[in-house]
């Protein structure tokens, strides 16, 4: 078992020193009012420059990443991130004040619209804002757009539908851009059925705000005819693009009758997604909705790049500067890496990987929806002596990372396996044998599970209890 290396709280000792920074030249200031000052952090640890290089190592080698193995995570799509993109990003020629000259910036406007040049090639939508700084800011920068576009018209429509199947952040995306949600269930297929949204049609629904593939990894086959009710009833359609990396190269959104969509560059076009961030939510819209797009944009005139800051119609500025620069540089590594005769490769191995993973674990685990599905698929403990949550503890204890538990929420018990198209055969069949034996102890020795994990430096924790009442600090004569 690894354990918790001591906290360098514990290993101080007076007069230990790692670096010495020698007298201050800067004149000293007044001191803070008392009331001002915290005292509680004066007390900092004394230890050597070995000490606390040990004492940070050890932590990282607690981490879990792509480095030491799978990530299965499902609906969080791009895990690989080749390393040459990170050396791009940190590239001294690229990097700039944002408020330089237009003039001195002429690369990267340029590869600003670059990359828009290929978000409108693999979406087939007309233009894009690259400015939002995640997937929610960006599901969230769609929904104003379309609401000024209908404001625009006289309407003031005030409802979005949702599918159940949908991902999370939609129905606080389009809350917060003033909107009320409804709820549209799958069908037994696990999509939406066309009759069943008719009846939620009437002259309120501003907008559909589908995920597709949806978190069930099931493509939702009955687009075109969805797309063509909403636009009959005067309504539009938001594709929730998260799960493109299923699509890319195979099927264009916009040829679909898709209005608005966001695309997740951190998850579809190679930028490290852990930790929360960083993140980049473009925003592609149809031609009749460019006009709405926020500023600032980056257009070519003649030989030059410049970008337009007063737009009458905008919806005006929803990041500043220009966006997520860095993570732009990444997507378009990536892309010009792969080029458009690979593009569809991504596509293809991705449901290739997810498919295998779904036929060798079907037979163990049972698959509530029977549709073909895409990039990822969604198993449940359903007849299981144990739960979801005891399975993802045990995979911990054979050093593998678990799959995404409890989502979608419309399956009990949700076991969420993404693959992604990076991971070779013989990793996908050392996860299987893992998942199989696994799932034979939860049968013959089911106590296993309950108690797991037991080989990590934490075992389990009560969940409920951290996230009410978390510690998120360290305080001297406190045990943790």
């Amino acid at each position: 078992m690894n354990k918790l290396p001591p906290l360098i709280f514990e290993k101080s000792r007076d007069g230990k020193i790692g670096h010495g920074l020698g007298a201050s030249q800067v004149p000293a200031e007044p001191a803070l009012d008392a009331d001002l000052r915290r005292t509680e952090i004066a007390d900092f640890p004394q230890v050597s420059e070995v000490e606390i290089v040990r004492h940070y190592m050890a932590l990282a080698r607690l981490n879990y990443s792509l480095d030491a193995g799978i990530y299965p995570l499902g609906s969080c799509t791009m895990k690989y991130n080749p390393k040459i993109n990170e050396k791009l990003a940190a590239a001294e020629e690229f990097q700039a004040h944002p408020y330089a000259p237009h003039d001195l910036v002429q690369g990267n406007l340029e590869l600003m619209a670059r990359l828009e040049q290929w978000l409108v090639a693999l979406t087939g939508l007309a233009g894009f804002t690259l400015a939002p700084a995640a997937g929610a800011h960006g599901e969230f920068t769609g929904m104003l757009i379309i609401r000024k576009f209908l404001q625009e018209q006289g309407d003031a429509r005030r409802v979005v539908l949702i599918p159940d199947s949908a991902h999370g952040t939609n129905p606080s995306s389009a809350h917060f851009a003033g909107y009320e949600i409804r709820e549209v269930p799958s069908n037994a297929d696990g999509i939406i059925d066309v009759n069943v949204l008719q009846s939620f049609l009437d002259g309120q629904v501003a907008a559909l705000m589908m995920t597709n593939p949806n978190t069930l990894g099931i493509f939702e086959k009955n687009i075109t005819a969805i797309a063509s009710a909403l636009h009959a009833n005067g309504s539009l359609l938001y594709m929730d693009g998260a799960n493109l990396n299923a699509l890319l190269g195979i099927v264009r959104p916009g040829d679909l009758g898709v209005d608005v969509m966001h695309i997740n560059l951190h998850k579809t076009f190679s930028t490290p997604h852990g930790g929360g961030g960083p993140g980049s939510g473009p925003v592609g819209v149809a031609s009749h909705l460019l006009p709405f797009l926020p500023v600032p944009r980056v257009v070519k005139s003649g030989d030059k790049y410049r970008v337009i800051y007063d737009n009458p119609q905008s919806i005006g500025r929803i990041k500043n500067f220009y966006g997520q620069f860095l993570v732009l540089i990444r997507a378009l590594a990536y892309l010009s890496s792969l080029g458009r005769e690979n593009i569809r490769r991504v596509a293809e191995d991705a449901v290739l990987n997810a498919n295998y993973l779904r036929k060798r674990l079907q037979p163990l685990l049972d698959l509530p929806y029977a549709a073909d599905t895409l990039h990822e698929v969604v198993f449940s403990d359903k007849n299981l002596p144990v739960k979801t949550l005891d399975i993802a503890k045990r995979l911990l204890d054979y050093g593998v990372h678990p799959f995404t538990i409890y989502f979608p929420l419309i399956v009990h018990g949700a076991m969420m396996i993404e693959p992604t198209e990076t991971e070779s055969k013989e990793t996908l069949d050392e996860f299987i044998a893992i998942m199989e034996k696994i799932l034979q102890e939860a049968r013959e020795h089911p106590e296993q599970l309950l108690q797991a994990p037991q080989q990590t430096p934490v075992r389990r924790l009560d969940e409920t209890l951290a996230a009410r009442k978390p510690v998120l600090r360290w305080r001297k004569g406190e045990n943790l």
